[in-house]
């Protein structure tokens, strides 16, 4: 290994320290709920507020290595290069230096530390349209930094470009090394998928605001964003075919193929199986051990990694790799690869492994039950096929919604493994079915809950379900706000209005009542379904729901899901879906007692 994954930190961290930048150190995996998204998913992400102008304590010139999570390319993790935990290399002017200086240094950081030579480098620079005009100044410091007039390409927006939906954006340089493989013609350039170019960095210079579709303005503090992706540039250093092969990997590797008796690579259908098992807890331990650590439950990030880990060890049962290795696995990324960059880590081992083995044992139990009951199904559709076919009828390789609803129902087998397992073995899911069947349920499950909504009471008492759901979407927005210490401290709902009181140490100020209205309106637009489940105490706790855990309740409680947003112990009833609320109003936020507050809220 040339270089391994805890040098190359530090010679980033170094270098932009040796020019004035301050090392901000990273921040939590998990989102805070102020981005809208779940998990940090990008190094820039948490400076977005400097980004538009506030003052950074830490100065203007900023640099890190962050960590990030991705799952929206869950089904390509298996292949040789997607990752749902990654690192980022960045580093910042935040209304200081610009393009020339960043451009200058870019080069230094290739041809000078890394040692790629001048002639093998390439860049992308953006070549404007109607709205902003083509980016020469950028073109003009790249040549001057080193890089060939003829190894300066100019491309549209879809490929040198940066933006959200608003706010700050602007052209971005990408810079790439140039192989040995030949031009795919005469118009080969970083674009194409031939493999002459590989991306090694990335520079964006914000230097407008985006205001609408076709609306951009000069931004008042122009900023530079740079992000590299530490394994790519891993990989890329020391030449290796994959992020497997990296220090990152190499040793969980290692450990696998020796408990296996199989070489990596061998073969395809066990290399992809190594590759999610490695990703997959590596990630896992990430999120139970950050910071603002959570836990697997059946809501937003809590879901996310309970999928994590349940895929995870789906691909191991399939290649015979026990729990066990899932757990040493788990300790190598703990104890070796991430002890000095993430040192918290081994202060909450013990914890990690401990969630890690709670949520595998109960997944490899719904697991042994379900893929049995899998098998039973699709023996039961060939056999329909045979019978068909003898008649002259054939039979489509689709399993029905009723029928995967029934193990995701009956035996806790998750939806996306019933997907993915037919997909393997050349049968189709019927989702529409399944969403049907699922609906059916939770309007069973509704009935049984609130046997008032029948006879002249039904609009009355459906309008306070639609105000107790608003409740929970209230409470879930405080938490989100304040924190999980926020608790329910009494409500009192009728047909017109909801109250609602709740433990706070401050008199909100309007800013966070718009917040708070936001919040749940945002909800409400998404058109959410409220389902109800019904579990133990224990069950509940373990699933991440709050409310009061205590025998009043009885053996079983009824826990109500609000999509991603909110999962609560609850006698019920509720609106159907989040969309019936139409828009929820705070009307009033007042003291009720000391250190309890009280909101008021009607539906407008």
């Amino acid at each position: 290994m040339k270089i391994t994954s805890k040098q190359l930190r530090k010679i980033w961290l170094d270098f932009y320290k040796e020019r004035g930048h301050v090392d901000i150190g990273g921040v939590s995996l998990v989102g805070d709920g102020s981005t809208g998204v779940m998990f940090n998913v990008a190094g820039m992400q948490p400076l977005m507020p400097y980004l538009l102008g506030k003052k950074h304590p830490m100065g203007k010139r900023l640099c890190n290595v962050q960590g990030c999570v991705r799952t929206i390319d869950i089904d390509s993790v298996g292949d040789p290069t997607h990752c749902t935990f990654f690192e980022m290399l960045g580093s910042w002017s935040l209304g200081d230096y610009f393009k020339e200086e960043r451009t200058k240094w870019s080069f230094e950081l290739l041809n000078k530390v890394f040692g790629f030579p001048a002639d093998r480098l390439a860049v992308t620079v953006f070549a404007g349209n109607e709205n902003v005009p083509r980016d020469n100044e950028t073109a003009m410091f790249r040549e001057k930094s080193g890089i060939k007039k003829e190894n300066i390409y100019f491309l549209p927006k879809e490929d040198n470009w940066w933006e959200l939906e608003r706010g700050p954006c602007g052209p971005d340089s990408e810079m790439f090394y140039i192989t040995d493989k030949e031009p795919c013609g005469k118009d080969c350039n970083p674009s194409c998928d031939c493999g002459r170019f590989v991306e090694v960095g990335n520079d964006v210079f914000m230097q407008y605001e985006k205001v609408d579709e076709n609306k951009y303005i000069p931004l008042k503090q122009k900023n530079v964003d740079t992000g590299w992706g530490l394994e790519r540039l891993l990989v890329f250093l020391n030449s290796l075919p994959d992020v497997y092969h990296t220090d990152l990997y190499v040793d969980v590797i290692s450990l696998m193929e020796k408990t296996l008796g199989v070489k990596y690579g061998q073969d395809e259908k066990v290399t992809r199986a190594m590759r999610i098992v490695a990703d997959h807890t590596r990630t896992a331990v990430m999120l139970i051990g950050d910071v603002n650590g959570i836990v697997p439950s059946n809501v937003g990030a809590g879901y996310i990694l309970r999928r994590l880990i349940r895929r995870a060890v789906r691909f191991a049962r399939d290649i015979n790799l026990d729990l066990g290795t899932i757990v040493a696995v788990a300790k190598i990324f703990i104890e070796k690869v991430y002890n000095d960059s993430y040192p918290l880590l081994l202060e909450k081992e013990d914890h990690i492994v401990k969630e890690l083995q709670i949520e595998m044992e109960k997944f490899n139990k719904a697991l042994e039950e379900g893929r049995k009951e899998f098998e039973k199904v699709l023996n039961g559709i060939e056999k329909h096929k045979q019978f068909a076919a003898q008649k002259g009828e054939v039979v489509e390789n689709i399993i029905s919604g009723k029928a995967v609803f029934r193990l995701f129902d009956t035996f806790g087998f998750p939806f996306e493994i019933t997907k993915e397992l037919a997909q393997e073995r050349g049968y189709a899911v019927d989702e529409e079915g399944f969403k049907k069947a699922f609906e059916e349920h939770q309007e069973k499950s509704r009935s049984a809950a609130a046997g008032q909504f029948k006879g002249g009471l039904v609009d009355d008492s459906y309008e306070t379900a639609k105000l107790h759901t608003a409740t929970h979407l209230i409470l879930a927005g405080l938490k989100k706000m304040f924190g999980e210490q926020v608790v329910q401290k009494g409500s009192n709902i009728t047909p017109e209005r909801l109250r609602f009181d709740f433990n706070l140490d401050h008199k909100m100020t309007p800013e966070e009542i718009k917040t708070l209205e936001d919040f749940v309106n945002d909800a409400v637009k998404r058109e959410i379904p409220v389902t109800c489940e019904e579990m133990t105490l224990d069950e509940a706790r373990k699933s991440g729901a709050h409310g009061i855990f205590d025998s009043k309740y009885g053996d079983k409680v009824r826990v109500y899901i609000i999509g991603d947003v909110d999962s609560q112990i609850c006698g019920g009833p509720h609106a159907k879906n989040t969309k019936d609320l139409h828009h929820v109003k705070i009307v009033k936020e007042e003291s009720s007692s000391s250190g309890i507050r009280r909101i008021k809220a009607i539906l407008d």
